[in-house]
């Protein structure tokens, strides 16, 4: 197969631009929890939802002690990512301050009282040990109800 230069050169500028997409989202992280770290929010997790979720592929999961810290843990998450230049699609859960979502896209920040987090517990929903989309596909039969 020949590949003339202006399809070589498409190429080359998809996977470029795919990597930096890519460097963008771990630079996102880092900032995120350069920002936690930086107000003293405790106890971050970092989980890769990839093919685990179609809404993001990174959530950040941090514990914050009062429900002012909560509120203004998710607040410094949103100042840095918007000084960055990251737009925030959206923030929930700043009214009751029990659990706060900053969605960045890509990656979803969770800033929850120690009690919220235990009780939703999304590190078990969502990390390593969770069971993907398709290993429930895989488990039901066709016409088959789900239970569990």
């Amino acid at each position: 197969m020949t590949v003339n230069n202006d399809g070589q050169a498409v190429f080359n500028s998809f996977y470029q631009l795919r990597n930096r997409l890519f460097m963008q989202t771990e630079q996102m992280i880092e900032l995120v929890e350069s920002a936690l770290e930086g107000i003293k929010a405790r106890d971050l997790v970092q989980l890769d939802v990839r093919g685990k979720s179609t809404v993001t592929d990174y959530m950040l999961i941090a514990s914050g002690s009062s429900t002012r810290h909560v509120k203004s843990s998710a607040e410094a998450v949103a100042a840095a990512a918007k000084k960055a230049g990251v737009e925030v699609l959206g923030m929930e859960g700043l009214d009751s301050g029990e659990w706060a979502l900053v969605d960045l896209g890509d990656l979803v920040v969770h800033v929850m009282q120690t009690q919220v987090r235990d009780l939703y517990d999304l590190e078990g929903l969502w990390g390593p040990d969770a069971v993907n989309d398709e290993q429930v596909s895989a488990s039901v039969r066709p016409g088959e109800p789900r239970r569990g």
